[in-house]
């Protein structure tokens, strides 16, 4: 079938790794022809790109800045989106009648486009929930609750299920809430579709991974605690500082790679306190993170415990076809801390609770990682291998 993914994540090739492009891949493996149409930002200072390939289409748009910026631009951007990518598509897709609309949250703001394809072609709509979008910047304090703006994205929010065809969440507890908070949505069109990835094992040896410590500065006598990815005010950077500055257990260090709004934050802390057990990074490109990470222990994450909805962060799975033991604090709203537990490959504590990270940690630094490793491996194919959610999409769409 012919399928149109809109996505807010840039992706320029599908050579890259993520969840994304490994779903897009497998769909492509699957005989599915493919046009993705994702954002160029204003930050790159490209202009919009169009590729055609023999078995997908790929679609750059030009916007503003949609990440790391302020939050006028970021909200002038997504509410400019859907306008952008609409003219994009008639432009650069004239002529190619979808079968299958396939998006992701966030945005929200894509009704008009899903509304006119499904229009213009009988398409099934296909949502993958990513995001529950007001509602987590309302907890995150960048919305105030039922003002204007609230008001009017959740109108947008509940205009885009009702155009849904069929919803995938992330998790149970991100399906019940979904059903809890919109009692109107018919709930035999909502279902679980996780996270998933097509997994790749790095197995390096002793020597190569203490020569990858040795390249960043790491120890290589201590139990590497890394937490990489995305460093911004919904990952609850603050108890993360907290808890290194607080770190009891001489056997850990902490290793904090990545980038967003509050790098700045943890570069000035990391600067004036200089920690004996811990060392800041900025991002590195995907291959370099995957070889770092798979020379660390256990992975971490972190996630601010306002939260009222159930985050589900896809930094999980790079941790778990790494055979990482995972440390999560979040909030109490999410299951990946009882996904986790349950599944025997990690530990859980509500994000604010030092006294309890802190024996956590203690507790990892004596456990059998390598057996806990394993776990991990058992829990990534278990729930969330790519074939299954492409499986969950075409079963509908072949109805």
């Amino acid at each position: 079938m012919k399928i149109l993914f809109l996505t807010m994540v840039q992706i320029t090739s599908l050579n890259d790794r993520g969840i994304y492009q490994d779903l897009i891949n497998e769909l492509i493996d699957r005989g599915h022809k493919i046009s993705v149409v994702s954002p160029l930002e204003r930050r790159l200072n490209k202009p919009t790109a169009f590729k055609k390939e023999s078995k997908f289409n790929m679609l750059n748009v030009k916007t503003l800045n949609l990440t790391k910026s302020s939050i006028i631009e970021k909200g002038v951007g997504q509410m400019m989106v859907e306008s952008q990518y609409l003219r994009a598509i008639k432009k650069h897709f004239r002529g190619i009648q979808f079968d299958l609309v396939l998006y992701s949250t966030p945005p929200i703001t894509f009704t008009n486009l899903i509304k006119y394809i499904k229009k213009r072609d009988n398409a099934y709509a296909y949502l993958l929930l990513k995001d529950i979008f007001p509602q987590n910047a309302v907890d995150m304090g960048f919305i105030k609750s039922k003002s204007l703006l609230h008001k009017y994205f959740e109108k947008k929010e509940k205009r885009l299920y009702k155009l849904s065809d069929k919803i995938g969440c992330m998790s149970n507890a991100n399906k019940a809430y979904i059903l809890k908070h919109n009692p109107e949505i018919n709930a035999s069109i909502v279902e679980v579709n996780p996270n998933s990835i097509k997994p790749v094992f790095i197995d390096y040896s002793e020597s190569e991974k203490k020569a990858i410590r040795k390249k960043y500065n790491i120890p290589l006598d201590k139990i590497v605690f890394v937490y990489g990815g995305n460093l911004g005010v919904p990952q609850g950077i603050d108890f993360l500082i907290e808890t290194i500055s607080n770190l009891q257990e001489s056997e850990a260090y902490f290793l904090i790679v990545g980038s967003g709004t509050q790098y700045h934050k943890l570069k000035t802390w990391f600067s004036k306190n200089n920690p004996k057990q811990a060392t800041l990074l900025s991002g590195l490109p995907k291959d370099e993170y995957d070889k770092l990470v798979a020379a660390c222990d256990i992975g971490m994450i972190f996630l601010d415990n306002r939260f009222t909805i159930p985050n589900f962060p896809s930094r999980l799975l790079s941790y778990l076809e790494m055979k990482k033991p995972v440390l999560a604090a979040t909030d109490i709203n999410t299951d990946i801390g009882k996904t986790i537990e349950e599944a025997k490959c990690g530990f859980w504590i509500e994000a604010g609770n030092l006294e309890g990270i802190q024996q956590n940690i203690k507790k990892m630094c004596n456990e059998d990682l390598n057996a806990m490793g394993e776990k991990c491996w058992e829990l990534l194919e278990r729930d969330f291998l790519v074939q299954y959610s492409c499986q969950l999409i075409e079963d509908k769409v072949n109805v």
